[in-house]
Formats: C-alpha cells, sequence, structure tokens
C-alpha cells in the first residue's frame, strides 16, 4: 500500500474524472464511458489503483433479481488517491501547459 502509480494519459483521464467528484462511487461502466478508456486497460488499472491504495471498491448493495441486472461493482477514490490524483494531474499541467483531454 501507500504506492506511486505510473499513470499513462488513460490513467490520468480515470482519476481527473474520479477527482471531479471525489465522493461518489463510480461504476467501470460509468468509467468507462466518461473516459473512453476500455474494460482491458480499465480494470488492471483500477486494481493497481487499489494495491496502492489510491482506491476502494465494494459492490453495490442491490438485490440483481429487483434491478433486472447484475451487481455493479463501485469505485472511489481514497484521500491518499485523491492527494497522488491531484498531484498526478497538476504535474502534467505544469509540464504541459495546458492538459487537452480528447
Amino acid at each position: 500500500m501507500d504506492q506511486d502509480v505510473r499513470l499513462t494519459e488513460r490513467g490520468l483521464r480515470v482519476v481527473r474524472v474520479m477527482i471531479e467528484r471525489p465522493r461518489k462511487s463510480y461504476s467501470g461502466a460509468e468509467i468507462a464511458k466518461e473516459t473512453g478508456v476500455g474494460s482491458g486497460t480499465l480494470y488492471p488499472l483500477l486494481a493497481r489503483l487499489e494495491d496502492a491504495g489510491w482506491a476502494k471498491s465494494r459492490w453495490e448493495d442491490v438485490d440483481p433479481h429487483k434491478v433486472g441486472r447484475p451487481r455493479r461493482r463501485l469505485y472511489q477514490l481514497t484521500a491518499l488517491g485523491q492527494t497522488r490524483a491531484r498531484a498526478a494531474l497538476a504535474d502534467v499541467q505544469v509540464a504541459a501547459g495546458v492538459l487537452k483531454w480528447t
């Protein structure tokens, strides 16, 4: 725990979305939709963020039969993750001048 995570451009997109509303828990599908990051990249990244203590996850507390779909795994940045994500995003903005997202 409390490790640095190497964030690529896609990783920066993910933490940027999550830091916008740090108290919100996001499903992987929500993150993928907002960032354009595919599941093959997204879920290993979320696992690395959890392993490093930057994020935590939990299963959605719903009855799948009542909602008509499987439960979702929900992800949220920890306090450490928020601090590290802000620092990583600030470093990129300083290095690049302006951070552009497409």
